[in-house]
């Protein structure tokens, strides 16, 4: 396993502990989708997330404290889910977002 892979794997544990189980990684070995948009990689020793035009980094040495930060991100776009993704979501198995009735 690379250091990347190493790091994004210790990054996925921390963020399922904090309740964000849907994170996956994508198959270039450095890279994590969280939610909508909200997507994070590692390289040169940074954990950087980018969320649309907004973009973060957080040191690679700190895990837990990465994972805190993207974790409260991703709860807030949880709550204010857009009403497209609702609508998208509607009826699916499995889904703990609502849509309009």
């Amino acid at each position: 396993m690379t250091d990347s892979g190493a790091a994004i794997d210790k990054l996925q544990a921390e963020l399922a502990a904090l309740g964000v189980a849907e994170a996956y990684a994508i198959g270039d070995n450095f890279t994590l989708s969280v939610w909508i948009g909200l997507v994070i990689s590692y390289q040169d020793g940074f954990y950087r997330w980018k969320e649309g035009a907004v973009k973060c980094r957080h040191l690679g040495t700190d895990p837990v404290g990465c994972a805190t930060r993207v974790a409260r991100r991703y709860h807030e776009l949880k709550a204010d889910a857009p009403r497209w993704w609702k609508k998208h979501v509607k009826g699916l198995p499995g889904s703990d977002v609502g849509g309009d009735r």
